[in-house]
């Protein structure tokens, strides 16, 4: 995994906002990009990447790949945005990464006292 610092937008059809970001067209893209440069600093996700493929594949990718590196893949400053047109989709997403990035949080904090 790499250490560059990079922005990944993943959606299957709109094109990213500019330049700085990566584009991911599908989950397993999205995935192998990060297996290929670690953790993005920012990502912004769609959720319904057609067909059957959703950007929650990534999401639980993310939260369980951290979980296994003891933490350390997803970084303390890491920020995220749901640009999802699918209402249920994007909150599935927020909420899902939401709440581990708190408890990821909540035990950092109990971890330094």
């Amino acid at each position: 995994m790499g250490d560059a610092v990079f922005w990944l937008f993943i959606d299957d059809i709109r094109d990213a906002p500019s330049v700085e970001w990566m584009v991911a067209r599908s989950s397993a893209e999205a995935i192998a990009l990060m297996k290929e440069w670690g953790c993005p600093s920012r990502v912004s996700f769609d959720h319904d990447l057609g067909g059957d493929d959703t950007a929650i594949v990534v999401v639980r990718w993310l939260v369980d790949t951290d979980l296994d590196c003891s933490g350390r893949f997803i970084p303390d400053q890491f920020d995220f945005s749901v640009h999802s047109a699918n209402p249920v989709g994007a909150a599935n997403i927020q909420g899902l990464l939401e709440s581990y990035l708190s408890y990821k949080a909540k035990n950092r904090s109990a971890a330094e006292r």
